[in-house]
């Protein structure tokens, strides 16, 4: 899909992105533009610089409602942020069954995102009822397609025999997958399979990409594993999470910081 700018200039979709990297205001214009006039594609981009506050004014309940005008026109990608805020609870009160419906119709529309998150709702039984034997198999189907963050709970899966036969050549496999795909749990994942195989080096390699690419959470949950760690060198490395954590989060996390320096160097 294309989106005409002036009578002369047209962008598309991959096109208009950049741009709203790099002019942000500009094209949150556009984008505006476009949805108005009725371009589902634009209508759903819309929703997620309104819910991320790029280029205009944040508002999370407009996002919402931006979503479900695209997604009653068929767009995939507008049910499954739907979806998300059904679930997290923006822009309006969070509804799991409702979320749940959404990602489910995403899911059966082909999209990898959609069957990604409505098996995070099987996995745990947020808004369903717990089904791991399904969850696995939307994995299964996203990482066929190509979803990195699926890759590695595929991984999981059979590492730790969950609903599934355990088998750890397996999960290396496409713990390898998604990690080579970019995404920072699953070379978290990779890394700590190498360790456990006397691989430091190439561990060390993932561990410090993880820490580039992570995020709060991700950042959170694995600083403490790292100062467990049985090798000296990947035991140092927690210093960094915890730096990296100070810079994102909030004083908690540079409290954080302060008692594991104070733990680690008294």
């Amino acid at each position: 899909m294309s989106f005409t700018l002036t009578r002369t200039e047209t962008l598309s979709s991959e096109e208009l992105r950049e741009r709203l990297a790099s002019d942000p205001r500009q094209a949150a214009r556009t984008i505006l533009g476009a949805a108005r006039d009725g371009m589902t594609e634009a209508q759903t981009l819309l929703g997620q610089i309104l819910l991320d506050g790029q280029g205009i004014e944040q508002d999370a309940a407009l996002a919402r409602t931006w979503f479900q005008i695209a997604a009653e026109r068929g767009d995939a990608m507008a049910r499954n942020m739907l979806g998300r805020c059904l679930e997290q609870g923006w822009g309006g009160s969070i509804d799991l069954p409702g979320a749940a419906s959404q990602f489910r119709t995403a899911a059966a529309a082909g999209l990898d995102w959609g069957m990604y998150n409505y098996a995070g709702l099987l996995a745990t039984g947020r808004g369903v009822q717990r089904d791991q034997r399904q969850a696995l198999a939307l994995y299964l189907r996203a990482a066929q397609l190509g979803h990195a963050k699926s890759m590695n709970l595929v991984g999981r899966y059979y590492e730790e025999g969950i609903a599934v036969e355990p088998a750890p050549e397996v999960a290396f496999a496409w713990y390898r997958r998604s990690a080579e795909a970019g995404d920072f749990r699953g070379q978290f994942s990779l890394a700590a399979v190498l360790a456990a195989q006397g691989e430091v080096d190439e561990a060390l390699l993932w561990l410090e990409r993880a820490l580039a690419e992570g995020n709060l959470n991700f950042l959170r949950a694995s600083r403490a594993s790292l100062t467990e760690a049985p090798e000296p060198r990947i035991q140092a490395l927690a210093l960094s999470y915890y730096q990296r954590a100070a810079e994102l989060g909030d004083d908690s996390d540079g409290e954080a910081l302060q008692k594991y320096l104070l733990t680690a160097h008294p």
